[in-house]
């Protein structure tokens, strides 16, 4: 099939949920993607954070090639081994106690609102129906309904509704909402340390704190959504390392299966336990396959490989900056948000595009989520382009 009939097809037959640009994508190595024409990409998306490992990484598909050689699938009904070491590799790692698989980031934060209701109601006992749930305003938790109300931002809400109950919304770094909202039906307060969807923009480390603290003392949970922070992405194994804090669950995907569906929860002292036979469960998460590419992702990600991240991120945000047009550069390792002052940054990633750089946008922000292994030779080629496209 050609170019001209993906598009068309795309466009007869596939719901139409995207805007999709303008190229079809072949093939890629490391950072670089090509379209079906053979035009080359600097790609500074990896699949929005996914790729960690960039694209056709020889060891990762080694790992998957082996796994599926021996398992495609099974039922979480019986025990695999793939699984068992993304967990063992997980808690030990995180100090967390167990982990719980699905297949996205959403799943992910469905699980953690399940787990944050029966929290409420069986260790605190909030009377059914009054379980409350905090997350930030501007903040992106999924598109799930359960998820999609825990976001807060209203525009993802309109004529889906009527929305589950229950949730409320704090406006970022302002502790004194915070305790405010925080009354004696509340179960959780959730919150991206990086709001991704946001705008790239971090929390204050002051705030972070003392939500923790909040939490603890009225025995709330807290939950860090680290979707699309986890895994390497800011220059630690999880951004929450960077805030001192220890949460009581985190969620995670995008970069854990190295370009396979893959999501999860790490649960905490507090909520290891909460779930049990027939309260929740999946049918293809903790499958054989993504969590052999899991394996690989986890094992490369060492601290050395992190201290390159961040040695990376340095590099390009100061090299961003010399750019004219570049006022602003938020956010943390390898999780970029672009301000521009010459162009809305919709415009720009479409002209980016178009000179071979894949980018994409977040709020009024140009979002950078580069594969974790881009090298400095990729950084600058895709930056040689950065500069033309703002002009």
């Amino acid at each position: 099939m050609n170019t001209i009939d993906i598009k068309k097809t795309d466009k007869n037959k596939i719901a139409s949920t995207y805007a999709r640009h303008d190229m079809a994508a072949s093939s890629g190595k490391g950072a670089r993607c090509y379209d079906t024409d053979g035009k080359e990409y600097i790609d500074f998306t990896a699949g929005i954070g996914v790729n960690s490992l960039g694209y056709c990484d020889e060891g990762w598909i080694k790992a998957v090639t082996e796994q599926i050689n021996k398992l495609q699938h099974c039922s979480n009904l019986y025990y695999t081994e793939p699984q068992s070491k993304v967990a063992e590799m997980l808690t030990s790692r995180t100090g967390m106690q167990k982990v719980y698989f699905a297949n996205s980031g959403a799943e992910a934060n469905e699980t953690a609102i399940k787990t944050a209701r029966k929290y409420g109601s069986t260790r605190k006992g909030i009377e059914a129906d009054r379980g409350k749930m905090i997350t930030l305003k501007n903040s992106f938790h999924g598109r799930t309904l359960g998820a999609m109300t825990a976001t807060g931002q209203p525009n993802y809400h309109e004529d889906f509704g009527p929305l589950p109950a229950g949730f409320r919304y704090c406006e970022a770094n302002n502790i004194e909402q915070l305790e405010e909202l925080a009354d004696g039906d509340t179960c959780a307060v959730m919150m991206e340390l990086v709001q991704g969807e946001g705008g790239v923009r971090q929390l204050d480390k002051a705030f972070v704190e003392a939500a923790a603290e909040l939490c603890r003392k009225k025995d709330i949970l807290l939950i860090i959504d680290e979707v699309q922070t986890g895994i390497g992405r800011t220059g630690k194994l999880f951004a929450y390392e960077y805030f001192g804090i220890e949460p009581d669950m985190v969620t995670f995907a995008k970069g854990i299966g190295g370009g396979l569906p893959m999501g999860g929860v790490l649960f905490g002292e507090k909520t290891c336990d909460v779930l049990q036979p027939g309260n929740h469960g999946t049918t293809y998460g903790g499958n054989p396959v993504a969590c052999a590419g899991a394996v690989e992702v986890l094992s490369r990600i060492d601290e050395r490989f992190l201290e390159e991240v961040r040695e990376k991120s340095s590099y390009l945000k100061g090299r961003l900056l010399e750019i004219p047009g570049v006022s602003d550069v938020s956010g943390l390792g390898l999780m970029l948000g672009v301000t521009l002052d010459v162009k809305p940054a919709a415009d720009f990633v479409k002209e980016a595009l178009a000179m071979g750089l894949m980018t994409l946008t977040a709020k009024e922000k140009v979002r950078l989520l580069p594969p974790l292994t881009i090298t400095y030779e990729e950084i600058d080629k895709g930056l040689e382009i950065f500069r033309k496209a703002c002009l």
